[in-house]
């Protein structure tokens, strides 16, 4: 195979057996080399290669020297012009040309003058091919005048004024640079208060009285010639508003005086820019600098804005305490308005400067030197830019073209020179001009017609060492007009490249990325035009590289011990090695305790200067690496116990014996840190396939480092190796050299191998695909094949791509099949696949379940029973049979379907009866049954109907209690809603509660089922009843719903309003707060409870006891025993044998009652028991807390707050 090369093309393709870059002639040029050889005998027009630059100022202290120098063939001649006419040389004896050379000598020293020789000088350099010609080149000598003289009269100021100092420099050539000193060449201090200006002048913000002194001094420096003049010194005197008085104003008279303000505070003033706005332009690539500078007290800060966006990051600075800022490299969209503003705490005030940026001509294309062979074709571009637009001209060897000899393979195009057929004569340089009212462009560019044959410079048997696994480059530079092609072997005989890529480069060279020791060899260059061949070999040898395979490690040791560094060296043995120690990165110190003994550092008696950083440096000639460590002196301390680690990785893997399956890896074992190594443990990646995932590959015993692994075909492996102890595993190695096995045919075929149809028509086939590492090789395809199980048919099959699924069109509905799935690659088949049974798609059931019967087992609950469909109907895996039943009316059954809630229950398999629960009682049904397979549904069987018997009802839908009287209460009710049958009659039963929640005697009564409302006459006043009540059919009774009520308990009254549903209707109880007998009877207790207060107290003040107990055990005090019933009062809360609870809401408990023996308790035990006291007002204290033997015996406490009810209770 041979390789040929074409310099316009950047890679070579594998498998391409020529490749071939063309040369496009008209858009390029070839370069002419620089080889001393090759220019010997090589014609080249002239080139420009130095000259002194365009504006050129010179010392006029020194001679002039103005440079041109050039290269051609033959050697060019030079002549100068000066302001435009012939510089004849020849009749000045100060001008002198240097022999092969076109720069001038003017000797200035010995006599004349620089300013004799000021103009504009330009070369040209000549030979047989051409004239190329240099810049115009402007030579004008420096200038650094004095100051003129003047009288500078003293400043005095008040402090806070505003001052500018002027310095006013003259004009030099190049301007000088300004600074401002004292008379002991020290330089004044500037801040934001004070700065000096772009212009040179000394700004004052405000002055303060240190800034009094009489040495202002602006100086000029002059770096040309290495001069600096001095202005005369400027004297300034700061006083306050206090010292001035009459006689010293009248002193002042002479001087020069700034303002009579004031010192005080005043908003900023530009010093400079004068006025709200200005302008300034810049030249593209100069610094743009920008200045503000203003007064004002408190001292002004400036800042900068850009009004229409925003200031270039990395391209502005500021200088001068902000005061200017300046942008490099600026150009054409840094055009637009900044704003400086200055503020202080009085106010702002803003200016803004408006920038042009133009640009002097600058290059898009310049023309590049062009050689061609006779009969090419072939242009010359130039192509520049500024701001206005550079007007391009063209000139031949230096003359206007327009006025130039004329030649016909020559066409100009504005910008462009277009060359077609040239022949030797049309060798010429071409200048290109463009040029602005910023400046100009000149460019030189020759055209050289060359008819010659290839030549390879790179010397012959050169011989290249490359350190594997790194780039190769094997050099051809070549010469040949037409521009040779370049062809690559490799081998005596022209043997084929293998590898994959090489990089070509233009100039010949040939580059393998990544060599490998199989790219040692010889490599053969030829180039070749139309003219002739060259050819050139040269040698290539792949070295291993140098590694450090055992490291210095950290130690640290005790003074005055001895320590050692190890570092083992593993390299080509071709090559000479050479370690070096260093320690910080330079010379071992020279003293005897330092020992190197090939790849060991001793120290011994180690101080504290040595400690620090080791360094081992290996080197060949083709390759360095290194390695350090650390070095640290401690005290003399006692032996620390040893440090017990997971071992250090192993390293140094190598890859050795490779067969196509089976390879043997070694390593180095890793430091076992003071705990044996038990095993390693190996590990591979499969770079192909499964980049960055590592399996488990195989173990060895701790004493082992090395294994033989088994390989799989067609895998591109990788392994690393980890160190097991007994505290754990190392971390892994780095990873071996990667080794691509050989492909084979495969050894598994696709598992999950299923065979469904998706439509009644079709077989889906489908499988789990091979991953990568199981293909065992490129090209992984699955051959299908599927056969009709009882069927005539041979076995059908295709070859698929690395898909999951294939589809088989046009089969029979539901039919059995034969399937296999079988892998195969490039290399072959896999084994012969297992045989897996499948079904073609399945569609509807074509028959609906007969004879269905049911059979009604209770109210609730029906069994229906129906026969099997035939298997072929079914058409599809029968997934089981589904009932669909509904809830009826006779006779609507199909005018109403669409409009009926149907429920579904499925039977799953070949069940051929089913339960239906849930029914509803005395209902009319109606079911149909449908088989179901994997498609769907089939039709429905005929509808069958069915009725369920009676149940029993459920229960009332209400109770209510209504117009509650004395002896009597209304029942009002709503029938069931859900009757399950025809309703008979209903039963009440109702039981009274007395205060204890014990229940009376339980009454029973029937009511018709037309019935909606009762009324119970003669019960009993104020008595609390619970009522049963239930509905009943012929199946039973239902379910009851119970209520409670209470009775009133005024015959001649006011009845309390209608009772609501639920609990709080039947639990309500009378107010008596609000009746007019229950006032009055709380009207005659407190009088009473006034009256025994007054006795109390007349008895305490004579000093005895007023003797209730006695009084009551002599004779009842009728107005403290409780009324009776037939007085009409509340009897019911002293009878001891009628405990009627009180309706809810009433003040005291329901089934509180008061004893009548406990009214017979003596107010001894409540006026002067501990607990029990009077208030002064007379109310009572303690009612709740009496002696606990006198409390209620029976009853609740109410937790409610105290009410006149309770009061009372008390006392009674």
């Amino acid at each position: 195979m041979q390789l040929k090369i074409m310099p316009k093309k950047k890679r070579l393709p594998a498998g391409r057996v020529a490749l071939i870059l063309f040369l496009c002639q008209m858009i390029s040029a070839l370069e002419v080399p620089l080889d001393p050889k090759l220019l010997e005998d090589l014609v080249q027009p002239p080139t420009i290669t130095q000259q002194s630059p365009k504006d050129y100022i010179i010392d006029p202290r020194e001679n002039i020297v103005i440079q041109c120098e050039a290269k051609g063939k033959p050697p060019p001649s030079f002549s100068w012009t000066r302001n435009g006419t012939h510089f004849d040389i020849d009749k000045d004896p100060l001008v002198t040309m240097q022999p092969g050379s076109g720069t001038l000598t003017i000797n200035i020293m010995s006599e004349g003058k620089a300013e004799t020789y000021e103009g504009v000088y330009q070369c040209t350099a000549r030979n047989e091919r051409g004239a190329a010609i240099s810049n115009n080149i402007v030579v004008r000598p420096s200038r650094s005048p004095l100051w003129t003289k003047e009288k500078l009269e003293p400043i005095t100021l008040r402090n806070g004024q505003s001052l500018v100092l002027p310095c006013r420099p003259p004009l030099g050539l190049p301007p000088p640079i300004i600074f401002w000193m004292d008379n002991s060449f020290q330089r004044l201090p500037q801040s934001e208060r004070v700065s000096q200006g772009l212009n040179g002048d000394l700004y004052f913000s405000n002055v303060l009285p240190e800034d009094t002194r009489e040495d202002y001094i602006c100086y000029a420096r002059f770096n040309h010639t290495q001069t600096i003049q001095q202005k005369q010194p400027i004297s300034v005197k700061v006083i306050s508003v206090d010292e001035l008085n009459d006689t010293i104003a009248a002193n002042l008279s002479d001087t020069e005086f700034y303002s009579a303000k004031p010192n005080r505070e005043r908003p900023p003033t530009f010093l400079t820019p004068e006025g709200n706005t200005s302008n300034k332009e810049e030249l593209r690539g100069n610094v743009l600098s920008l200045e503000c500078i203003a007064e004002g007290l408190p001292t002004p800060v400036i800042y900068w804005i850009k009004e229409d966006g925003t200031l270039p990051t990395n391209r502005t600075f500021y200088r001068n305490f902000k005061k200017t800022l300046q942008i490099i490299q600026v150009s054409e969209a840094d055009s637009g308005n900044y704003q400086c503003i200055a503020k202080n705490a009085l106010g702002a005030i803003h200016h803004t400067i408006s920038v042009t940026v133009k640009a002097a001509p600058y290059w898009i294309l310049a023309p590049q030197n062009l050689v061609l062979s006779p009969g090419e074709d072939g242009s010359l571009i130039c192509r520049a830019n500024g701001n206005p637009k550079p007007r391009i001209s063209w000139l031949s060897n230096g003359v206007p073209i327009e006025i130039a000899p004329d030649d016909p393979s020559r066409k100009i195009d504005g910008d462009t020179i277009i060359f077609s057929n040239v022949q030797e004569r049309s060798s010429a340089v071409y200048q290109c001009n463009a040029s602005n009212e910023y400046g100009y462009l000149l460019a030189n560019a020759f055209v050289n017609v060359l008819a010659e044959p290839p030549r390879i410079l790179t010397s012959a048997n050169t011989l290249y060492q490359v350190i594997a696994n790194r780039p190769a480059l094997l050099d051809c530079a070549f010469f040949g007009s037409p521009l040779p092609t370049i062809e690559w072997f490799k081998g005596a005989k022209g043997s084929a490249l293998r590898d994959d890529i090489y990089v070509l480069h233009e100039n010949g060279t040939l580059e393998i990325p990544v060599a490998q020791k199989d790219s040692t060899g010889t490599y053969t260059c030829v180039a070749r035009n139309k003219l002739g061949m060259a050819k050139n070999e040269v040698h290539l040898e792949i070295k291993d590289p140098t590694r450090i395979i055992k490291q210095p490690e950290y130690a640290v040791v005790q003074r005055g011990s001895t320590v050692s560094f190890e570092c083992k060296v593993k390299h080509d043995h071709t090559l000479t090695l050479t370690i070096t120690w260093l320690k910080d990165n330079g010379e071992l110190p020279s003293d005897g305790r330092f020992t190197v003994d090939k790849d060991h550092l001793e120290v011994a008696d180690v101080r504290d200067s040595d400690g620090g950083a080791y360094t081992c440096v290996a080197n060949t000639t083709l390759d360095m690496v290194s390695a350090s460590a650390v070095l640290s002196v401690v005290a003399p301390t006692p032996t620390p116990a040893p440090i017990y680690d997971v071992p250090n990785p192993p390293f140094d893997l190598e890859l050795t014996d490779q067969l196509d399956k089976s390879v043997q890896l070694s390593w180095t074992p890793g430091d076992d840190n003071n705990s044996p190594i038990t095993k390693f443990i190996i590990e591979y990646e499969d770079a192909m396939h499964e980049a960055g995932l590592w399996h488990h590959q195989t173990e060895v015993p701790g004493t082992q480092t090395t294994a033989q692994l088994k390989l799989s075909p067609y895998v591109n492996y990788s392994f690393r190796v980890m160190a097991v102890n007994s505290l754990g595993r190392s971390l892994p190695s780095e990873p071996s050299e990667q080794y691509l096995t050989k492909a084979a045919e495969p050894d598994t075929n696709p598992t999950a191998v299923e065979g469904l149809g998706s439509e009644p028509d079709n077989l889906v086939i489908t499988w789990k695909p091979l991953n990568g590492f199981e293909s065992n090789g490129p090209g992984l395809q699955y051959k299908v094949s599927w056969l009709q199980k009882d069927g005539d048919d041979e076995w059908a099959s295709v070859v698929v791509a690395n898909v999951s699924k294939y589809i088989v069109s046009g089969t029979p509905t539901f039919v059995p099949y034969l399937i296999k799935v079988q892998a195969l690659n490039d290399v072959g088949f896999a084994p012969e696949p297992a045989v897996v049974m499948g079904h073609s798609g399945e569609d509807l059931p074509m028959v609906a379940p007969g004879n269905v019967r049911v059979n009604v087992v209770n109210s609730t609950l029906a069994e229906v029973h129906w026969d099997p469909v035939p298997l072929k109907s079914i058409r599809g895996h029968l997934q089981g049979y589904r009932i669909y039943y509904w809830k009826a009316q006779e006779g609507s059954l199909k005018r109403n379907r669409r409009h009926i809630e149907k429920k579904i229950l499925t039977f799953q398999g070949s069940k051929t009866h089913g339960m239906l629960p849930g029914l509803e009682p005395f209902s009319h049904y109606a079911l149909n049954v449908r088989v179901v397979n994997g498609k769907g549904e089939g039709p429905a069987s005929p509808d069958r109907v069915f009725n369920t018997p009676e149940g029993v009802p459920s229960a009332p839908s209400s109770l209510k209690i209504v117009n509650p009287t004395l002896d009597s209460l209304t029942l009002e009710w709503d029938p069931p809603s859900r009757p399950n049958g025809i309703l008979t009659e209903y039963t009440l039963k109702y039981q009274p509660i007395n205060s204890t929640h014990e229940l009376g005697p339980l009454v029973d009564l029937k009511i018709p089922a037309n019935k909606t409302r009762w009324t119970l006459k003669n019960l009993n006043f104020s008595t609390r009843y619970k009522f049963y009540f239930y509905a009943q059919t012929a199946a039973g009774s239902g379910s009851q719903i119970t209520e409670e009520a209470v009775t009133t308990v005024d015959e001649a009254g006011i009845l309390p309003p209608d009772v609501g549903a639920g609990k709080a209707m039947a639990s309500r109880q009378v107010d008596i707060a609000t009746q007019g007998w229950f006032i009055g009877l709380m009207c005659a207790v407190a009088l009473l409870i006034l009256i025994l207060l007054i006795v109390c107290f007349i008895r305490r003040n004579k000093g005895g006891k007023y003797p209730v107990k006695e009084k009551e055990d002599a004779h009842a005090d009728p107005e403290i025993q409780p009324m009776k019933e037939d007085d009409g009062t509340f009897g019911e809360y002293s009878d001891a044998e009628d405990h009627k609870p009180l309706k809810k809401g009433s003040r005291t408990p329901s089934d509180r009652t008061v004893k009548k023996e406990d009214s017979d308790d003596s107010l001894v035990d409540y006026g002067e028991g501990v607990n029990g006291q009077f208030n002064e007002d007379g109310s009572f204290i303690g009612q709740y807390s009496g002696k606990k033997e006198k409390e209620p015996a029976e009853g609740n406490e109410s937790s409610e707050a105290p009410s006149p009810v309770n009061a009372m209770n008390s006392f009674v």
